[in-house]
């Protein structure tokens, strides 16, 4: 874990402490209040599915006194009542059933009785999808965009105040408070986003985030199955993924295992004891995941990681109960289910506990072999974030990954130094150079920031030469490329201490003075900056090469990184990065490998044609990308 983001964290965290909704001391009932009387607040999972691979279906039934009932199932052909389990709490009830392949669409009828009075519930039974162009997956195939949707556009100024809210208002002159960013306003920008050759969005959480400060982020769920309602309602959620679809845009839904809000119901009123990890007092966690595969570590450090809670107001989710792992792998089934969406980016993956993430991993792809999935793994070494994606190492304490792929750190450490003012290209070498680890890393995410880093605008000096040199290896590298928001328009500012990496979109907004999503709102640097990554990130879309093709790289000589993207259908590309401050003519006759064949090439963003491939001359501070001609 980053120390800068640990501090972002932590800053937010003090100030939700404040509003906490009980002291530390108190948030721990041994039982849930008296149940003022008899009722079904809510079923979760709220409908379901027949057809599953997994037949089997937990329900967590929530109402006063619900645990004083016998539940009873009215005769459903192909589905059967296995029995019910009561928790601590006298607010809950589980169901379990089963739901055979026999089984149609319809609504189950379920009777409760013996409480203060008989309830009746019809729980819905839907049928699967059969439209193929739903979970398409995320793959090399892509370019993600991540974007905050409280800070990207707002397109629906209905949604801005939801008065049953605990934060009902906007006030975009506070970092910490909703700016009014929403689904309408990204699809409104559907066309922005593909000018770029982007062909996958990835938002924060936009599941329901009822904290009463810095709730727009998205990382303190207050609620597994609702949106966040001032994005838009659940159903427009699902309205917001069909759209992208018909944009030949993919979405990513980012979710959070680890932990929830402390304004979560299901912290509020704790189904039982054990379905958050407690400890006498607030126990912090120690953000260093050596302690999971330290062959010389101690347990004490091992829980503090997986069961320290990640701040204040996020209590730990106990994974290590079953009946918790069922209630989230459910949920995270429910969510492709419903909408249809591509791919799942998991919030501090590794802080699960080890083996629910492999039954969490197997569960969703056993369902969706096609889901795209990857993790942060926000670690210090390429083997220890190898060690959280599919790799060839052994099992360490029966864990082994399953995880298709990563958010790359280690690339992300490797073209910040290499592109700082006495940059270090050979980091870039050195990190695709621990590849060897990865069942297969063009699964991993490239990128050079995000919403907890200091943008790469700013870590470079704003150096716009040398941000190009950024966007030229971001979207001809291997794995899948992405862009935080704002970057191709030179947004800046640092994590610490001003904290405006997470600012508005200019233009996203009524009333804003100027509109980055049109040329003429630009400014000439800016253009220059969004023409070079819409250049090249369209030519990455309609060249596989770029998309699929094998990776060669050389090792360094004279701060000169090169290396070649090429395929057996006979596509090359070519690219050298300069981190010297001056020009330099490169001897082509060392890439001999992989140059014979070949007699000249067009630089891709210019257009130049090069007649001579024996040798090479590359502009200070500059990349020189070029397809290769026969």
């Amino acid at each position: 874990m980053n120390p800068l983001r640990i501090l972002f964290l932590l800053t937010a965290g003090f100030l939700l402490a404040v509003a906490a909704p009980r002291a530390w001391a108190a948030s721990f009932p041994t039982a849930a209040p008296a149940a003022p009387a008899a009722g079904i607040t809510r079923i979760d999972p709220t409908f379901w599915w027949v057809g599953m691979k997994n037949p089997k279906l937990q329900l967590l039934v929530h109402g006063p006194g619900i645990a004083g009932s016998r539940a009873e199932l009215a005769s459903y052909p192909g589905v059967t009542l296995d029995g019910t389990q009561k928790l601590e709490s006298p607010n809950y009830l589980l169901i379990n059933l089963t739901i055979s392949a026999a089984a149609q669409p319809g609504r189950l009828k379920l009777t409760f009785t013996g409480g203060k009075a008989k309830l009746k519930y019809d729980y819905e039974l839907r049928a699967r999808s059969t439209d193929k162009s739903r979970v398409q997956g995320i793959n090399s195939t892509d370019f993600i965009y991540f974007l905050m949707p409280d800070r990207f556009a707002n397109g629906d100024l209905k949604n801005d105040v939801v008065k049953s809210t605990r934060v009902n208002h906007v006030a975009r002159d506070s970092m910490y408070a909703r700016h009014g960013g929403d689904y309408k306003g990204i699809e409104q920008h559907f066309d922005y986003l593909k000018s770029m050759g982007v062909t996958a969005i990835w938002p924060t959480p936009v599941t329901e985030n009822d904290m009463p400060r810095a709730s727009y982020h998205g990382y303190a769920l207050t609620d597994y199955y609702h949106s966040d309602p001032r994005y838009g309602t659940t159903a427009e959620y699902a309205q917001f993924v069909q759209k992208a679809h018909q944009n030949g845009l993919k979405v990513i839904h980012d979710v959070v295992l680890n932990h929830l809000g402390s304004y979560h119901y299901l912290f509020l009123d704790q189904p039982a004891k054990d379905w958050l990890n407690q400890w006498p007092k607030f126990t912090r966690s120690n953000y260093n995941s050596s302690a999971l595969n330290d062959p010389y570590g101690a347990g004490h450090d091992r829980d503090r990681y997986n069961k320290g809670w990640f701040d204040t107001t996020m209590p730990d989710v106990n994974q290590s109960n079953p009946l918790v792992a069922t209630y989230l792998i459910q949920n995270f089934i429910w969510w492709v289910e419903y909408t249809g969406l591509d791919g799942y980016r998991i919030d501090t993956y590794p802080y699960s506990d080890p083996k629910f993430l492999m039954d969490w991993g197997r569960a969703l792809l056993d369902e969706y072999p096609q889901l795209g999935m990857f993790g942060e793994a926000w670690v210090g070494s390429t083997a220890q974030q190898a060690f959280f994606a599919r790799n060839i190492l052994p099992p360490v304490d029966g864990f082994k990954a399953n995880l298709p792929g990563v958010l790359d750190f280690q690339a992300n450490y490797a073209i910040q130094d290499a592109l700082k003012e006495k940059g270090n290209v050979t980091k870039l070498y050195e990190a695709l150079q621990g590849d060897w680890l990865y069942e297969d890393a063009t699964r991993n995410v490239l990128f050079m920031d995000n919403h907890d880093m200091s943008r790469i605008y700013s870590v470079l000096g704003e150096s716009l030469p040398r941000l190009k040199m950024g966007f030229a290896w971001l979207l001809t590298s291997r794995g899948i490329p992405q862009l935080y928001y704002g970057t191709e328009i030179l947004m800046k500012n640092f994590a610490s201490p001003d904290g405006l990496v997470r600012a508005d979109f200019p233009g996203g907004f009524a009333g804003d003075k100027s509109n980055k999503f049109t040329a003429a709102g630009r400014t000439a640097p800016e253009n220059e900056a969004f023409d070079y990554v819409s250049k090249l990130g369209t030519y990455r879309r309609s060249h596989p090469v770029l998309q699929t093709g094998r990776l060669m790289q050389f090792i360094p000589e004279q701060g000169i990184y090169t290396y070649f993207r090429y395929n057996e259908q006979g596509e090359t590309v070519m690219v050298m990065l300069n981190s010297n401050p001056g020009e330099k003519t490169v001897d082509g006759t060392r890439f001999a490998e992989r140059l014979t064949g070949y007699s000249a090439g067009t630089e891709v963003v210019s257009g130049a044609a090069i007649p001579d491939l024996k040798s090479f001359r590359v502009p200070g501070w500059s990349a020189l990308v070029v397809e290769l001609k026969k």
